[in-house]
């Protein structure tokens, strides 16, 4: 067995004092601090993560829009360049194989970054789906490191270090820039339910911009966040993870995300016939927020039961909200059981805990 690949920030984690964890075939900083402190630094301050596992694929070429509008549930031809679009890799049947984000960096030249756990999929379905187009497929994930400052300080932080105008960078949004001095694709898009920012560069510069990072960071509370706390991060905001409230067995109308997929765009796409049969009806269960008052937070994989004791959903995600103070949940439930304000009950290892349904996310940030 193969050992588990490092960012080119391994030596800066150990220094830190990492705790590392195997992940997607990586090794990755789990933790420094504290997954608490980690976590309320994001919310309060800025939290500055290693993201260098996830995948990039470019697709160039005179047919690059068509072909992405072809393999993606997305209007890829209708993303201006220097924008970019959330949008979901579906297969034949209308299943999630993973959710991406789209940079349109030319009128010619996409960039796609797909999850750790997945980017080996995604990009063996890329690379055959745009086979039959004028385009080019690149798997250039080697050629990337990528870093996020997120948090409500993270702008004052990185403003110093580039000359590009922040207050002009939209969200979902990706800029050729510098910072401290390096060339990078500055986007802003971000997976914690804050504002931030993130730094594509050249995988020989990541420790000098990390380090700028930090010194212009210390007077603003900046902590280095490891994996666990974006899991906690993410969760309270209501995003989706792949795996868990995302997978190959269902659709993007399941999560109730059924607003990335544009079903009147010109031509066919791979999965358009299943998911336009889905769109035509409610989904048998859809996805929603439990809260509780308990202790125990429910986790991935518990059922959701009524009143009765009778099983109607079950839990994709689940943690202690180190923000709200009370655990918090997303399950995928029945639609009679759906509406905030349902009590229910999840079965926490053989008990009963009182859950109640609420709007997602759990949290919001201050625009």
């Amino acid at each position: 067995m193969s050992s588990p690949r490092r960012t080119p920030l391994h030596e800066v984690h150990e220094s830190l004092g990492a705790t590392f964890t195997e992940f997607a075939g990586w090794r990755m900083p789990l933790r420094y601090s504290g997954d608490t402190a980690e976590h309320h630094a994001v919310r309060t301050a800025a939290g500055l993560f290693d993201l260098t596992h996830m995948g990039e694929l470019r697709i160039s070429g005179p047919q690059a829009a068509e072909a992405l509008d072809h393999a993606l549930v997305a209007k890829a031809s209708g993303i201006k360049p220097g924008r970019a679009r959330y949008t979901m890799l579906c297969d034949e049947r209308g299943g999630v194989l993973d959710d991406l984000i789209v940079y349109r960096l030319t009128e010619q030249e996409y960039l796609v970054v797909a999850n750790a756990a997945n980017a080996a999929v995604v990009a063996a379905e890329l690379a055959e789906r745009v086979g039959g187009f004028d385009a080019e497929f690149a798997d250039v994930s080697e050629e990337y490191a990528l870093l996020a400052v997120q948090g409500p300080r993270a702008a004052a932080i990185l403003a110093p270090l580039t000359d590009t105008d922040l207050t002009e960078v939209k969200y979902f949004a990706g800029y050729r820039s510098a910072v401290a001095g390096h060339p990078v694709l500055l986007a802003r898009t971000g997976y914690t339910g804050e504002d931030g920012f993130e730094l594509f560069t050249a995988p020989g510069d990541a420790a000098a911009i990390w380090q700028a990072l930090t010194e212009a960071g210390a007077e603003h509370e900046l902590r280095p966040a490891g994996l666990s706390c974006r899991d906690t991060l993410r969760l309270e905001a209501g995003m989706p993870l792949h795996g868990h409230e995302l997978s190959t067995e269902l659709t993007p109308f399941h999560a109730n995300l059924g607003r990335v997929v544009k079903l009147d765009k010109p031509g066919d796409f791979v999965g358009k016939a299943a998911l336009a049969a889905v769109a035509e009806q409610p989904t048998a269960r859809t996805l929603v927020g439990l809260t509780t008052d308990q202790r125990r937070a429910p986790r991935h994989g518990y059922r959701v039961l009524d009143d009765a004791g009778t099983e109607v959903g079950e839990v994709t995600s689940g943690a202690p909200s180190p923000t709200l103070g009370h655990p918090v949940a997303m399950a995928y439930v029945d639609r009679a059981h759906s509406a905030p304000g349902t009590a229910l009950q999840v079965d926490i290892r053989g008990r009963t805990a009182p859950v109640e349904v609420v709007e997602l996310p759990f949290y919001r940030r201050n625009a």
